[in-house]
C-alpha cells in the first residue's frame, strides 16, 4: 500500500510539472507599466517589450539594455479613454488602419481597450474591439527574438462587417524627439524631389522648398533637427526607415514594399515621417491598398531593430555604416 501512495505521489508530481511548464512561456510575464496593469513584457538578455492593451493596443516599451527608444508622456501614465476625453497623441508604438483621409472615426480601435495575450516564448497577441464604425477588429501579434533585439510586429485587419472594405496598414510609432530621421529615397520617385511636404493645412507641397534641417546625401533624406512643417511622404523603394535618437541609439524598421501594387494614400505614399517639433518623430511604414470581403483578412508585418549608435553631434553621421548595420537587418 506504501509503494502505491508513493507511486500516485510521484505521478502527481510529474502531472503539475508538466503543468507547470505547459502555463510558462520563456521571457514573458503580466506586468505594470507607467500606471497599466496587465501590461505584457516580453524579454530576452539584451532587449525588452511592453505590450498595453489598455488604451490602443500599443507597444509603450522598446528597450535596448534597458533604455527605452520610444517616446513616453509622463501625464499620460494610466490614462484610459471615456467618452468626451480627448486625448491628443497617445505615446509609444501604436499602429492603424488608413486611408488617412478617408477611413471613418475609429475610437475604439484607435484608444478601446484590448485583450493581450500571451501566446509563446517571447510571443504575444493583442486583439481589439469589433469596430463598428470601420466593420473591423484588429489583431497584433508580437514576436521577441531569443537574442537580439529584433521585433517583429504584425496587424492583422479583419472585415466584420458584410461588406467588402478597402483599407491599408499604416503604422504610427512615436519616438523619442530630437533626433536624425534617415529615409532611402527612391530613384524613380514621383515626386520631383523624392519626397513630399503637408501643409500648411491642406496644401500637398510636391516641391518643398530647402531649408537648414533638411538635406539629402547620398541617396538618403536626413531630417536632422525640426523642420518647418513636421508631415513628409515618401514612395520609397527599399524597404527600411531609421531614426537617431539624441541619446545614442539607432531605431530601425524594416517592411515589405510592393512597387507593382496600389497604395490608398492621395499622394500614393508608402511610408511618411512626422517630425514634431523636438518632442517626438514618428516613423510610418504604410501598406498598399486592401479589398477586403466580408469574413476576409489581410496583415502586413513590419520589423524593429535597436542598436546602440552614438549620436553624431555634427549631425552628420556616417551613411554607409548606417547602411551596413541595416543590411544585416534586411
Amino acid at each position: 500500500m506504501r509503494k502505491f501512495f508513493v507511486f500516485i505521489l510521484v505521478i502527481s508530481l510529474v502531472l503539475l510539472n508538466i503543468s507547470c511548464a505547459m502555463d510558462t512561456n520563456e521571457g514573458t510575464a503580466i506586468i505594470e507599466q507607467y500606471g497599466y496593469s496587465n501590461c505584457i513584457e516580453l524579454r530576452n538578455n539584451e532587449a525588452r517589450v511592453v505590450l498595453e492593451p489598455n488604451m490602443g493596443g500599443r507597444v509603450i516599451a522598446y528597450e535596448l539594455d534597458g533604455r527605452n527608444v520610444l517616446y513616453r508622456d509622463s501625464l499620460q501614465d494610466g490614462v484610459v479613454f471615456e467618452p468626451g476625453k480627448v486625448i491628443t497623441h497617445p505615446a509609444g508604438g501604436r499602429f492603424d488602419i488608413g486611408p488617412e483621409k478617408t477611413s471613418p472615426k475609429r475610437p475604439a480601435l484607435f484608444f478601446g481597450k484590448w485583450e493581450g495575450t500571451i501566446t509563446g516564448d517571447r510571443e504575444a497577441e493583442m486583439v481589439s474591439q469589433q469596430d463598428t464604425s470601420s466593420g473591423v477588429m484588429l489583431v497584433r501579434r508580437f514576436r521577441l527574438d531569443d537574442k537580439g533585439s529584433r521585433l517583429t510586429c504584425t496587424q492583422t485587419i479583419k472585415n466584420i462587417s458584410s461588406e467588402t472594405k478597402r483599407y491599408c496598414y499604416w503604422s504610427r510609432t512615436f519616438a523619442k524627439g530630437g533626433g536624425i530621421s534617415l529615409t532611402p529615397l527612391n530613384h524613380d520617385s514621383r515626386f520631383p524631389k523624392g519626397y513630399m511636404i503637408y501643409g500648411p493645412g491642406n496644401v500637398m507641397d510636391f516641391v518643398p522648398a530647402e531649408e537648414p534641417n533638411i538635406r539629402v546625401r547620398e541617396g538618403i533624406l536626413e531630417i536632422i533637427g525640426p523642420p518647418e512643417r513636421p508631415k513628409f511622404v515618401m514612395d520609397v523603394a527599399e524597404g527600411w526607415l531609421a531614426y537617431i535618437t539624441r541619446d545614442g541609439q539607432l531605431f530601425i524598421k524594416t517592411f515589405p514594399v510592393y512597387p507593382e501594387r496600389v497604395y490608398g494614400e492621395m499622394s500614393g505614399a508608402n511610408v511618411s515621417v512626422w517630425y514634431n517639433k523636438e518632442q517626438m518623430c514618428e516613423i510610418e511604414p504604410i501598406g498598399p491598398m486592401e479589398t477586403i470581403r466580408p469574413g476576409e483578412e489581410v496583415s502586413f508585418t513590419e520589423t524593429w531593430h535597436l542598436f546602440d549608435y552614438e549620436y553624431p553631434e555634427d549631425r552628420l553621421p556616417d551613411l554607409d555604416e548606417v547602411r551596413k548595420i541595416i543590411a544585416g537587418c534586411l
